[in-house]
């Protein structure tokens, strides 16, 4: 004989099912069943899926379990959406606003010296800031710069400018190359790029200039981007005909106007042409490895240099 269940009957002599309920909200009735582990859910626990719905918890199992999208230099996707050049344009901003509130006579806006004045003039805030080897700032004061242990002032002058079209220029720059080579990068990729070229410029500028002369400006990271982004472009195989016009105007610029600091520029543009190679061509096995092994090489050279030089100008 056949085993009856003690449920109530249909009438006919047999027993009705239980009608299923959602595994995360027992009071609702569902006949829809993830798609995945075959649990009932209800309307607001579905996911679309490609077949079907599935539950929450085998959706976020799923997402664990793909690995996320890459660039072809091993960067994050998340480099398409340009927050890193957004957030170093908003830094910058923010560093120039800072800097014309610090100047009370007004001139950083406007005035002041550098290329008739269009350049805007230097400010406390730009001399605190600013790159300077090692000098005093008035007669038998104390000596300031980085020889004096301000090394501070390596990271501080990329963010500082004289001026809004100093600022201006710098910035749109940044934006027109910033994004194309984030999306190529990723994020943490580029940052590095962009702080790495900048000291280097920074580092050249306290090795070749005049140690109580000042220098400030973004444009040693853009330099260098305009080298990474020619690098770049070479090793995807795209064409690159329209970058070497642009940087040739630029270095045309450089050696041109007064006031420019040839030696951040090239600085810039060497350092950043090596992270490039270092970025561009790591093994593809060990990628990260290698890229992060080189960028430390690069800034530990750097640092070093660093020494020497403060060596040779204290006598130390």
């Amino acid at each position: 004989m056949t085993e009856r269940s003690g449920q109530a009957g249909d009438g006919t002599g047999g027993s009705v099912p239980a009608t299923p309920v959602c595994y995360r909200h027992p009071d609702r009735e569902t006949y829809v069943r993830c798609s995945r582990c075959d649990r009932p859910i209800c309307p607001e626990c579905m996911r679309e899926a490609s077949v079907g719905h599935q539950c929450p918890e085998c959706v976020n199992e799923g997402r664990r379990s793909v690995r996320p999208a890459r660039t072809a230099f091993g960067g994050g996707a998340a480099g398409r959406q340009g927050y890193v050049t957004k957030v170093l344009i908003a830094l910058n901003v923010l560093v120039m606003l800072l800097s014309i509130a610090s100047d009370r006579g007004g001139d950083a806006a406007a005035g002041g010296s550098g290329f008739g004045g269009l350049m805007g003039g230097g400010t406390p805030l730009t001399q605190w800031g600013g790159m300077l080897g090692y000098a005093s700032y008035v007669n038998f004061g104390p000596a300031h710069g980085i020889a004096a242990g301000e090394w501070y002032r390596l990271v501080t002058a990329m963010f500082l400018h004289y001026g809004l079209i100093h600022l201006l220029l710098n910035m749109w720059a940044l934006w027109v190359l910033g994004r194309t080579l984030e999306a190529v990068l990723g994020p943490l990729r580029f940052l590095a790029l962009y702080l790495i070229a900048g000291l280097g410029g920074n580092v050249a500028v306290y090795l070749f200039s005049a140690p109580n002369s000042t220098a400030v400006g973004a444009s040693t990271a853009i330099f260098g981007l305009f080298a990474a982004i020619f690098v770049i472009m070479r090793r995807l195989g795209r064409d690159t005909s329209a970058i070497v016009p642009i940087l040739v105007i630029n270095l045309i610029f450089t050696f041109t106007v007064p006031g420019i600091s040839i030696a951040g520029h090239l600085g810039g543009l060497v350092t950043g042409a090596v992270m490039a190679l270092i970025l561009a061509y790591a093994p593809r096995m060990r990628r990260t490895l290698f890229q992060a092994a080189g960028g430390a090489i690069v800034v530990v050279a750097l640092l070093g240099l660093v020494l020497v030089r403060t060596g040779m100008l204290t006598g130390g």
